[in-house]
């Protein structure tokens, strides 16, 4: 995998992640990573990716990893900076995948990017924040409905709430402790890392979920699948419910008993879907 740095018009780095090959014999996925992590792309799906002719490009956002901050930022100009790492390295066309908030920024990616976004797949995704038709907090878990609510009173609020030493509990489960046991222990991989470089890019990926997006998913022109879990406490699926309902050309699994975290053993199957839908 090549990582290196981009530099854009606007002075900013970015951190970007290539397992390559250029040469146009596989097609090119986006991953957005979730929140807070780096935003290597998934080792666990590297197989299934070669199996399956993809090429995954991904990039730290700003205020993670390598990439430079860029407070206020929100889930329209992280497409831009998509687009921006797609022009870098000469790729037209491409799909897009997302792992929990990731998901958001994979559906953001393909409302503002249009044509260029051939298909999305999510992991439990987060809805648009104060949109009608969704108890945005309902059923999560009591740090997510903290944070998040801080976050929605604005990114000073969930700036506090970080200083005051705010100890997330994510209400991991047996389940979820033995999949971290095993390949998808990667997660801790990423997770560990991501808020290195300072607080900023958790402050503001959970300002952008609570505020406007700058782009609306009834825009999406691409096919869209949206994988969530039943027993989902950090993000509920009736999250992925609205998304459904409002995304075009979208297919909407459920996964009976699947977390916010144990969703991703499904990933592999999304992948699948994407790769028939880009034949």
């Amino acid at each position: 995998m090549i990582e290196k740095d981009l530099q854009l018009a606007d002075g900013r780095t970015l951190r970007i992640y290539d397992t390559g090959p250029e040469d146009g014999s596989r097609v090119p996925v986006f991953w957005n990573h979730g929140t807070p992590n780096v935003g290597a792309p998934p080792e666990p799906l590297f197989d299934a990716a070669d199996r399956l002719g993809l090429r995954w490009v991904s990039f730290d956002r700003p205020g993670y990893g390598g990439s430079t901050v860029a407070r206020g930022r929100s889930v329209a100009s992280v497409a831009r900076d998509a687009a921006a790492v797609a022009d870098a390295l000469g790729i037209d066309r491409f799909a897009v995948a997302g792992y929990s908030g990731g998901g958001t920024y994979a559906l953001g990616t393909a409302a503002i990017l249009g044509e260029r976004v051939r298909a999305v797949v999510t992991l439990a995704a987060i809805a648009p924040y104060g949109v009608e038709g969704l108890d945005w907090f309902n059923g999560m878990v009591p740090s997510s409905i903290a944070a998040l609510g801080c976050a929605a009173a604005g990114a000073d609020v969930r700036e506090a709430l970080d200083r005051a030493e705010f100890d997330y509990d994510p209400g991991f489960t047996a389940t979820d402790l033995q999949l971290f046991e095993g390949p998808w222990g990667w997660l801790g991989k990423v997770a560990g890392p991501g808020l290195d470089a300072g607080p900023y890019g958790q402050i503001d990926d959970d300002a952008s979920y609570t505020h406007p997006w700058g782009c609306d998913p009834a825009d999406i022109t691409a096919p869209v699948l949206l994988v969530h879990g039943s027993a989902d406490g950090i993000i509920p699926a009736s999250h992925a419910s609205w998304l459904a309902a409002h995304c075009p050309n979208a297919t909407l699994r459920v996964c009976e008993g699947a977390s916010h975290f144990t969703i991703v053993e499904h990933a592999e199957s999304g992948l699948d879907w994407l790769a028939a839908e880009l034949a």
